[in-house]
Order: C-alpha cells, then sequence, then structure tokens
C-alpha cells in the first residue's frame, strides 16, 4: 500500500499550527507559532486577539510545514483539522482555512477532536504503541480518564467535574505572580520547594473515576489572602510544590485505581500538563509498580500541535472517514 501523506492544522487556542505527517506516526514537519508572548500581558488567553493573529499567521505556517516536509508541489492526501473543542473563533479560522485549501486542492478533509489529537501524538513518540491501552489527558481545558479500546474508539471512564488541571494551574500560578501559561512556572518554582509544606485538599468528583479541582482553586487562593491580611510571607516555592503534589495526588490516584480495575498492562499520558515532570515521575513509578509500560509524548508534542491532529486524521482516513464542508466549530465537542 503507497503512503499517506497527512496534513493537520490545529488552532484550538493560542498556537497557529501546521505538520505533515506520513503514515500516521513520521513526523516530516511540525510547525507551531506560539501566541504566548501576548496573552502573557493579559494573564490568560484572549479570544479575539487569538483569532486575529490566526488569521495572520494560518497562511505563513501551513506554507512553511509543506515546505519542510518537502511537500510543496504535491498535494496532501488528506486534510485534518481541529473542530472542536476550544475557543470558538480560533477554531473556525483553522477549519475555514482547511475546507478552502481541501475544497482548491480536491483533497478530502477530516474534522479532529482536540483530545484525540493529544491521545496520538502518543502513536507519533512511540511506533509500537497500539490499543488497546488507558490514556490519562490532562490540559488547560481538559482533564480525561480514559481507555483507547481501539483507533477512534474510547471509553471515558472519569473527566472533570469542574475545572481542568491545567486551569487550575494557571490560576494559581497568576495570583502568585508567576506569569502566564502557569503550568510550567509552577512547575520550575516547585522544584525548590516542599510539597509537604502548605496542607491542600486532595479533590474527587462524584463518579469513582472523576476529578474536581475548583475545591482545590479555592483552598490555594484562601491560603494566599489569609497570608496577605495577615502579613505573613509566602515561600512561593512551598505552595507550588505543595499545588503541584495536590493535583499530581489526585490525578496518579485516579489512574492507579483504574489500571487495578481493568488490568491494562500499557498506559499514556497526554495534553500540555502531560510535560508536568512530577506527574511523569509520578506516573511512572506507579506504571512500574504494576509491571505496565508507561508511554508519554516529547514536551513538544504534549502542546497543541499540528502533527498529533495530522496522526488522529489518519487514522480516521484508513477507517473510511470523511468530513462534509457543512462541518462547522464546535467549542464543547466531546470526546
Amino acid at each position: 500500500m503507497s503512503d499517506i501523506y497527512v496534513l493537520g492544522i490545529e488552532s484550538s487556542c493560542d498556537e497557529t499550527a501546521a505538520a505533515v505527517v506520513k503514515n500516521g506516526r513520521e513526523v516530516l514537519s511540525n510547525i507551531i507559532s506560539s501566541q504566548i508572548d501576548i496573552h502573557t500581558l493579559y494573564g490568560g488567553v484572549v479570544p479575539e486577539i487569538a483569532s486575529r493573529k490566526h488569521i495572520e499567521r494560518i497562511n505563513q505556517v501551513v506554507k512553511e510545514a509543506l515546505k519542510e516536509a518537502g511537500m510543496e508541489g504535491r498535494k496532501p492526501d488528506v486534510i485534518g483539522v481541529t473542530n472542536g473543542p476550544g475557543l470558538v473563533g480560533p477554531l473556525l479560522i483553522g477549519l475555514s482555512f482547511a475546507k478552502a485549501y481541501a475544497y482548491g486542492l480536491n483533497v478530502p478533509f477530516i474534522g479532529i477532536n482536540h483530545i484525540e489529537g493529544h491521545i496520538c501524538a502518543n502513536y507519533i513518540e512511540d511506533k509500537t504503541l497500539t490499543p488497546p491501552f488507558m490514556c490519562l489527558v490532562v490540559s488547560g481545558g481538559h482533564t480525561h480518564l480514559l481507555r483507547v479500546v481501539d483507533y477512534g474508539k474510547y471509553e471515558i471512564l472519569g473527566r472533570t467535574l469542574d475545572d481542568a488541571a491545567g486551569e487550575a494551574f494557571d490560576k494559581i500560578a497568576r495570583v502568585m505572580g508567576l506569569g502566564y501559561p502557569g503550568g510550567p512556572k509552577i512547575d520550575m518554582a516547585a522544584r525548590d520547594g516542599d510539597s509537604e509544606a502548605v496542607s491542600f485538599p486532595r479533590g474527587h468528583g462524584s463518579g469513582e473515576y472523576d476529578f474536581s479541582f475548583s475545591g482545590l482553586k479555592s483552598a490555594a487562593l484562601n491560603y494566599l489572602n489569609s497570608c496577605e491580611m495577615k502579613g505573613e510571607s509566602v515561600s512561593v516555592a512551598d505552595t507550588a510544590a505543595s499545588f503541584e503534589k495536590a493535583v499530581v495526588d489526585v490525578l496518579v490516584e485516579n489512574a492507579v485505581k483504574a489500571l487495578d480495575q481493568y488490568g491494562d498492562k500499557s498506559f499514556a499520558i497526554a495534553g500540555g500538563v502531560a510535560s508536568n515532570s512530577m506527574l511523569r515521575s509520578e506516573m511512572e513509578k506507579a506504571c512500574e509498580k504494576r509491571a505496565v509500560r508507561f508511554y508519554r509524548p516529547s514536551p513538544v508534542l504534549c502542546t497543541d500541535n499540528g502533527a498529533m491532529i495530522a496522526s488522529a486524521a489518519y487514522f480516521r482516513f484508513m477507517a473510511g472517514e470523511r468530513s462534509d464542508l457543512s462541518l462547522n466549530a464546535v467549542a464543547d465537542l466531546k470526546i
């Protein structure tokens, strides 16, 4: 069978990204244009600004991805593009571009769930990984624990009932003056801190494998406000380490509980928070203890990128799926 070259486009938040992936696993190019410097000024992503920047950059990013992959003058076999979940304005930019490009080239296109894209980053990182396996998706907007039954088929075991883990990191980092994005800032600060210095609650949802981080976030805010009102100094390193440990403990506890119940021997993490050093370390220890093989993407594949979308599109393309040009962006698209 001939090789399949997929152009993947991602614009769900504040990264304009495009990549070319061969046969779902071999990255030929992966171009990411980040807007972090712009949104840092506001302490978080401003959707209107993000949309404008996507419009400015998407054509150049796609051209660069095709050039780096040696695809100039050659059509991709299929175009994959994120159509949700995410910020609806940014999503529409990428989706509209992909539709027009696919129509102009007369090639099929496939709308991809952003969460599925994060999961598929593991297929790129480790060429031997195949379903079934268990996966924890943790990012600024999502926290899901699920079983990958087959390519494109998922069984949701648990999810956050309120805030995502990454959103909690962003909020606390902002209040502590660490800046945006919060996850990497807290991870860095926590390395010099004592994770037992501050007692924060561990939040669980109502379901067996659900998560809840709003209570933890409130507890951390109350602690910081209380210290300020009392004129007490706050150790940024200790507070960051204690908060990070509270988040990671819940993520690992639910994952381990599911592994013990379902007996899976492969476990993967995905999403922006999957690059967190404490989460990777604790999850690796838990998997090693249970003789479970642990998969984690490189940090660049944990961020939003086009390669993960191209990989997901490849497997859906091979399953015979195609999207219609009437496909719309869905901000709260479910996996």
